[in-house]
């Protein structure tokens, strides 16, 4: 099973990465705009639209506020298995970073996914800019 780590820093508080994480349904707003084009809610479920065009069906697994944990999961017809978690850690008052942990199947796919988490996280640094 592959397995894909991302930790970003981020020049935000916790408290408004978290923020943002949580609020499942405003993927397209408030964490990664750009990448993703529109998320709409379907009961548990996001459908997220990637700016390339795809779109998946993410179930909203947990949602830990205690320790700014969200995990979801996407069942399809491409993936054997995906279940990525995501969790905000504080470094300090004005900076944070995001553990975003994916683990799926087939193999042949996380080179792929690689590649979008990394768009992904040049969305995320837009979202959260340096303090000017």
């Amino acid at each position: 099973m592959a397995s894909i780590h991302n930790d970003i820093p981020l020049n935000a508080s916790a408290r408004d990465v978290w923020d943002a994480v949580r609020d499942f349904g405003a993927l397209h707003e408030r964490l990664v705009p750009g990448f993703v084009t529109a998320c709409t809610l379907d009961g548990e479920v996001r459908v997220v639209t990637f700016a390339n065009g795809s779109v998946a069906r993410e179930v909203l697994v947990d949602c830990d506020d205690a320790r700014q944990r969200l995990v979801y999961a996407i069942n399809n017809e491409r993936l054997e298995h995906y279940s990525a978690s995501v969790q905000v850690i504080a470094e300090g008052e004005a900076k944070s970073r995001l553990v975003w942990i994916i683990d799926m199947l087939p193999n042949e796919l996380a080179a792929y996914v690689q590649g979008q988490t990394k768009e992904a996280v040049i969305a995320m640094h837009k979202a959260f800019p340096p303090a000017a």
